[in-house]
């Protein structure tokens, strides 16, 4: 098989849309944002712990009884979502200021950890070394290339590598490519910096809402970079970029790509998780 090409193969899982019946959320979460009534406008900014004695004071407030379960339920599940929603951004971005540490063992064991699933049948030779670049960093430490994006940067790399083992293999693979071929740690990190910026702006909202009916997790942001990983693989080979050098263009079509996808309240954006190869 020639260097760079991915096996077809129909246990690989492919991205998929899913529509959903819960686009109304975001309009709901606007609603409560755009209220003349106090107790309404504040209930986007509870956390979690008030969520329960929110649901009561805007049931009283709007005069809905409290046997209406529908009502309850729904309006519990919208503010757990919202307080989710702005937790997990606060989590994703602790964890981008976290800088890569080469004296912290963890640091170091997870980026051994990235080497060895990506490369198994390849003995690192020493920690300082330019066998790095094999798996598409820069230089022969790879610590340097984290420093926009923290340890977020090698945590999404390691996850995408556990998680889909063999897809990330064979991207690895493509990234080789002799003609099309592209740093492939460089851009995981560059995809971790694209959904990071998705979800610090608000455009994951719809997206996340629909993925879990209730707190959005770490889990859910790692999972939404793997659709990015393969996605932006995909992308790539089917645009054919005269060289790396147009990089950046090409990356902004994509992303304004996945906006245009993110735009529909009711799309959701994922692999099926596979686990080990």
């Amino acid at each position: 098989m020639p260097e760079g090409q991915i096996p077809t193969d129909p246990k690989t899982p492919r991205p998929h849309r899913r529509e959903m019946s819960t686009g109304f959320m975001s309009a709901r979460e606007h609603s409560l944002e755009s209220s003349k009534n106090k107790v309404l406008r504040n209930a986007v900014h509870v956390e979690e712990a008030e969520v329960e004695k929110c649901v009561r004071d805007v049931m009283k407030e709007k005069k809905i009884g409290q046997k209406d379960t529908r009502f309850k339920t729904n309006l519990r599940i919208s503010l757990l979502q919202i307080s989710g929603y702005k937790k997990l951004y606060l989590d994703v971005e602790n964890l981008r200021k976290v800088p890569y540490d080469s004296e912290n063992e963890e640091h170091e064991e997870q980026l051994i950890e990235l080497w060895h699933l990506l490369m198994p049948h390849e003995n690192l030779k020493a920690r300082i070394s330019k066998q790095w670049c094999d798996i598409g960093f820069q230089g022969d430490d790879p610590k340097t290339d984290f420093r926009g994006m923290g340890l977020l940067g090698l945590v999404n790399l390691v996850y995408f590598s556990k998680h889909y083992t063999n897809e990330a293999r064979q991207i690895l693979s493509r990234s080789n490519h002799p003609k099309l071929g592209y740093s492939y740690a460089i851009v995981g990190i560059n995809l971790t910096e694209m959904a990071y910026s998705l979800l610090k702006n608000g455009a994951l909202k719809g997206h996340l809402y629909n993925m879990v009916s209730g707190l959005p997790q770490m889990e859910h942001f790692h999972q939404f970079y793997c659709y990015l990983v393969y996605e932006f693989d995909k992308f790539w080979f089917e645009e054919e970029p005269e060289s790396i050098m147009h990089f950046n263009q090409y990356r902004e079509k994509f992303h304004e790509k996945i906006k245009g996808l993110l735009l529909d309240h009711n799309v959701l954006l994922t692999l099926p998780d596979t686990k080990k190869p």
